[in-house]
């Protein structure tokens, strides 16, 4: 029956649970986040070969540093943070050539867009560019396809997890969309959207 109840917990309420000591109830959050997490894995660490020992690297970094959690915040841009980072190292141990990862769209002054269109007519139109373009992006654009699109966090929740300001977030996700569409030939540019530095 205590686990029954448990499994009605919010995530935040579980981590609060772990960071008492009572370390059985981890389970219950690596059950919640292991399918989302090979997703993202899956889709951002595209050809190598030790998806599933990153996963497993994730959940032990998860846990081990739980008690730094803040349970008045949201966990589940917390462990995406930790993904994040895991992720990222795993490109560059297994990169041929060094991986750069300084953005410069972070120096720049930017206003914040946020798509007007409806978030369902959206990830129907643009889920055939992804299927056909999400290979062949730069690491960083790929990762933001991945969080907006496919694991469907908001604009605030990726900021959290990539460390970057909301605006960069923003024009990320237009260039990397810009990027997508080159690989599909007859993809137009829709009206909703902005120029990237249309003030």
């Amino acid at each position: 029956m205590a686990m029954s109840n448990e499994i009605s917990k919010t995530d935040e309420e579980i981590a609060a649970l772990v960071q008492k000591g009572q370390k059985e109830s981890f389970g219950i959050l690596m059950d919640r986040y292991e399918r989302k997490l090979f997703s993202y894995a899956r889709k951002f660490l595209i050809g190598q070969d030790n998806i599933e020992d990153v996963v497993q690297e994730v959940f032990i970094k998860t846990y081990q540093n739980i008690k730094s959690f803040d349970t008045s915040q949201k966990f589940s841009p917390w462990i995406y943070r930790i993904a994040h980072n895991t992720f990222v190292n795993a490109l560059r141990k297994n990169a041929k050539s060094p991986l750069r990862f300084f953005d410069f769209d972070t120096f720049v002054a930017h206003p914040v867009y946020e798509d007007t269109m409806p978030v369902e007519k959206e990830q129907k139109r643009i889920s055939k560019v992804i299927d056909k373009g999400l290979d062949k992006l730069s690491p960083e654009y790929r990762e933001i396809i991945i969080l907006f699109y496919i694991e469907n966090l908001s604009y605030k929740e990726i900021a959290d997890v990539l460390h970057i300001p909301i605006g960069t977030v923003s024009v990320r996700l237009l260039r990397a969309k810009k990027e997508l569409k080159k690989f599909v030939p007859n993809e137009q540019k829709e009206p909703h959207e902005p120029n990237e530095y249309h003030e």
